[in-house]
C-alpha cells in the first residue's frame, strides 16, 4: 500500500508540511510573479520535495505544478501540486496555508491530499471511496438555508486592475447568507466545504492546482462542484462554484445577477 499514488501523496503532503512550519519563522527572500503576487523559497523548496518524492516512485509520470509548470511524461497520469496555497498568508506568517496534491488518472482525478499544518489536518479523498479528516470520514454541511450559510471567497491578484475581480459577487451574497469568509488558501476553503465548515465557495480565475484536491474533496464528501451558471465543471476552468448541494441553486441564481 505504502506505493499507491495516495499513499504517496499523503507522505510528500506531510513532509512539506513539515517544511512549512519548520520555516514559519524564517521565510527567506521573497520574490513577486506579479505586483502582489509572491513567491517565497519555501515555496520552491516544498514543490522540489514534494515532486522529487513522487518522480521517485513513479519516474514516469507527468506534473502540472504552480512554480515549475508543466513538466512532460505519461499523460495518463498527472500530479497537480501547489506546495504552499496561501503564501501571502505565510509571508505575513498568518497560519492559514496548506500543501495540496491531486492526481489525475486518464483525465479524472481520482486522489486528492490537502495538508493544513497549521492545525495538522490531513484531509484525504479517493474517488468512490469518500473523503476523511485525519481518518475520520467526513460531509458536507446539512444546512439548507442560504441565509443560515457560512460561505468563503477569494479575490484575483489582479484586483486593482480588473473590473472582473469577485467584488460584485461579493456585495451580493454578503446580505444573502450568514456571513462570508476570506482565508487566503483556496485549497483550505474547499476542504472546509467539504467537512461542513462552510456551506459554500466561489472564486474567479483560479488554476489547476488551486482546486485539483478540492474538488475531489467536496465530491467525495457529498457535496457539488460546478460553474458559476450550475453547469458541469473540468480540470482547467477558472471560476468555481462549490457547496454542500442544499444551498446550490441559490448560489447559481446570485451569481446569476452579475453574468461574466
Amino acid at each position: 500500500m505504502s506505493d499507491t499514488p495516495l499513499a504517496v501523496a499523503v507522505e510528500a503532503a506531510l513532509a512539506a508540511g513539515r517544511i512549512q512550519q519548520e520555516r514559519a519563522d524564517s521565510v527567506g527572500k521573497i520574490q513577486y510573479k506579479g505586483e502582489i503576487d509572491p513567491v517565497t523559497e519555501i515555496d520552491l523548496l516544498c514543490e522540489q520535495e514534494v515532486i522529487g518524492r513522487i518522480h521517485k516512485a513513479f519516474p514516469d509520470h507527468a506534473f502540472l505544478a504552480e512554480e515549475s509548470g508543466a513538466t512532460k511524461g505519461d499523460a495518463d497520469h498527472l500530479w497537480v501540486i501547489d506546495p504552499l496555497d496561501g503564501t501571502v498568508n505565510y509571508a505575513h506568517g498568518y497560519p492559514c496555508y496548506c500543501v495540496s496534491i491531486g492526481y489525475q488518472h486518464k483525465g479524472e482525478v481520482v486522489a486528492g491530499v490537502v495538508y493544513n499544518p497549521c492545525l495538522d489536518e490531513l484531509f484525504v479523498a479517493e474517488k468512490g471511496q469518500g473523503a476523511t479528516l485525519n481518518g475520520k470520514p467526513i460531509t458536507v454541511s446539512p444546512i439548507t438555508d442560504l441565509k443560515k450559510s457560512l460561505l468563503a471567497t477569494g479575490f484575483p491578484y489582479d484586483i486593482s486592475e480588473s473590473s472582473d475581480n469577485n467584488l460584485d459577487h461579493f456585495q451580493d451574497f454578503i446580505t444573502e447568507c450568514q456571513a462570508i469568509r476570506r482565508p487566503g488558501s483556496a485549497a483550505v476553503d474547499l476542504c472546509y466545504t467539504a467537512m461542513g465548515r462552510f456551506e459554500g465557495f466561489w472564486e474567479k480565475k483560479l488554476h489547476p492546482w488551486d482546486y485539483a484536491a478540492g474538488w475531489l474533496m467536496i465530491e467525495e464528501a457529498g457535496g457539488q462542484v460546478t460553474h458559476f451558471d450550475g453547469s458541469p465543471f473540468q480540470m482547467g476552468d477558472r471560476s468555481i462554484l462549490t457547496s454542500n448541494g442544499h444551498i446550490h441553486s441559490a448560489m447559481v441564481d446570485i451569481l446569476a445577477n452579475n453574468p461574466v
